[in-house]
């Protein structure tokens, strides 16, 4: 936890507006990850073929997917701080990772992001590190991002909705409307 809070001032120094996509990941399944150079984001159906069609963890009352976890965005250097053994476990499964400060007074709840020619909506939902985050990065890694004070720098990323069809590639810029 130490560490985790003595790098908390670089992670909120990361860019805040128009930073390059470093990375898409593309899950159909669980624990199933690729990282293609591109990805399609649409209103329906958020990135078709992933898992949100079939398995969302949040839904609407119709059983239909949350269009609100469409998206999720993990910061780069949250990424880099607690994803240590990389080749014994998985990646966390956002579908874009960015050098990007995600926090409310940087992207408040309804921002509208362009990612490529997708046109992407910052979700009310907080992404509080789930049970998984927990088992592979550890304990103290969930509970750096859910301390007292912590909600609002969403350390654990942004989700969002899809608001305009598009397509999303590495290198794209990532930037407020």
């Amino acid at each position: 936890m130490a560490e985790l809070m003595a790098a908390l001032p670089h992670v909120l120094a990361a860019p805040r507006d128009d930073t390059p996509i470093l990375q898409l990941c593309f899950r159909p399944g669980y624990n199933q990850r690729s990282f293609p150079d591109s990805l399609t984001a649409t209103r329906a159906r958020g990135i078709p073929g992933e898992r949100f069609e079939t398995a969302p963890w949040a839904r609407l009352p119709d059983g239909s997917g949350d269009p609100r976890i469409q998206i999720s965005i993990l910061p780069l250097r949250v990424m880099d701080l607690v994803w240590r053994d990389r080749a014994a476990t998985p990646h966390p499964g956002d579908t874009i990772i960015a050098d990007l400060n995600t926090t409310e007074e940087n992207l408040p709840v309804g921002t509208l992001l362009q990612a490529g020619t997708a046109l992407l909506r910052v979700s009310d939902l907080f992404n509080d590190a789930c049970v998984k985050w927990k088992v592979r990065y550890g304990t103290e890694a969930k509970d750096w991002v859910t301390l007292p004070g912590h909600p609002e720098l969403r350390l654990r990323g942004i989700l969002c909705s899809v608001e305009q069809d598009g397509v999303m590639r590495v290198g794209d810029r990532l930037k407020r409307v």
